[in-house]
């Protein structure tokens, strides 16, 4: 089996998506935040994923976007896309259109909306996708949140697909925040491919079983600080760093994560696009929204650091 595309290593945000006063996506303001992570050090960007609330937005909406932000100087292959949808062929068009332009690659959920799925069930959706997309160029991180999407992949799952696909399957996106799980999937499958969590607690123990990356929804905000952690992880800065990230995710938690995420980026570019969800997810309160910053101007956060 061949080994992942090492070209995939690093931090790769789970954009945030701003919203203008019609909960219409708004490309510049999105452009300008993905142009301030590669800035960061960040080595790609995950577009439409659980934090950018990629299910809310239509096949059109994804597809433009997509193709503002390759047409606003963002390389293709910079990054990943998150095609998952509860209907496979809406799938296959998302993932094909993402191929068509170059992107990394397509990070894809098990299908969603029917429960007590069985495994093979799952591996002949997946294998049903990779049939018709029909491109040699496909490259899939499969996406474990079993939590929000209701169906998980299991190990037996991931390793047969590996083998029957090595160079389809880039890699393994884990956002159990189980990280038995994560040590799980890593022990089975770590070589050849990777296991990327999106629990930024546990990228240094990761990083420490060689996973050369990870997809982030902090490092929307501490960019270099998630960085570290991925590529650094036994520095001397790492406790700190590691319980900085603590911290932060603990402010998050008083609140709704997406909203409080936009709360955050609202402050940071002062613009009230960023405080825009789409339903059925609900924006801060006002209330909330002067709690949330007094709690932030306490974490101070240092652009040049964080």
């Amino acid at each position: 089996m061949t080994t992942m595309n090492t070209g995939l290593r690093g931090v790769w945000p789970a954009l945030l998506t701003p919203l203008d006063e019609n909960l219409n996506i708004d490309h510049v303001l999105l452009l300008k935040h993905c142009q301030r992570l590669l800035a960061s050090g960040c080595a790609g960007l995950t577009l439409f994923g659980t934090t950018g609330e990629g299910p809310s937005f239509s096949l059109t909406e994804r597809q433009t976007t997509l193709q503002a932000l390759i047409d606003g100087g963002i390389p293709a292959a910079k990054i990943l896309v998150s095609t998952s949808c509860a209907a496979l062929p809406e799938t296959v068009e998302l993932s094909r259109h993402a191929v068509s332009l170059g992107c990394a690659g397509c990070l894809i959920l098990p299908p969603f909306f029917l429960k007590g799925v069985p495994d093979q069930g799952v591996i002949d959706a997946y294998e049903w996708i990779i049939e018709k997309v029909n491109d040699p160029q496909l490259k899939i991180m499969l996406y474990h949140i079993p939590q929000v999407a209701g169906v998980g992949l299991s190990v037996a799952v991931v390793a047969e697909l590996l083998k029957r696909h090595p160079n389809v399957i880039l890699g393994l996106k884990d956002s159990s925040c189980q990280l038995d799980q994560s040590l799980a999937f890593a022990r089975a499958v770590m070589p050849p491919m990777q296991v990327w969590v999106g629990n930024e607690l546990d990228v240094q123990t990761m990083a420490g079983m060689g996973t050369l990356g990870c997809v982030s929804g902090v490092a929307n905000v501490l960019p270099r600080l998630v960085g570290r952690l991925v590529t650094q992880p036994t520095a001397i800065q790492a406790p700190a760093d590691l319980a900085r990230v603590k911290t932060f995710l603990g402010i998050l938690g008083g609140y709704g994560l997406t909203a409080a995420f936009k709360g955050v980026m609202a402050d940071i570019d002062a613009h009230p696009g960023w405080l825009r969800v789409r339903p059925p997810l609900l924006a801060l309160s006002n209330a909330e929204i002067n709690s949330l910053r007094a709690q932030m101007q306490a974490f101070a956060l240092d652009p040049n650091n964080d």
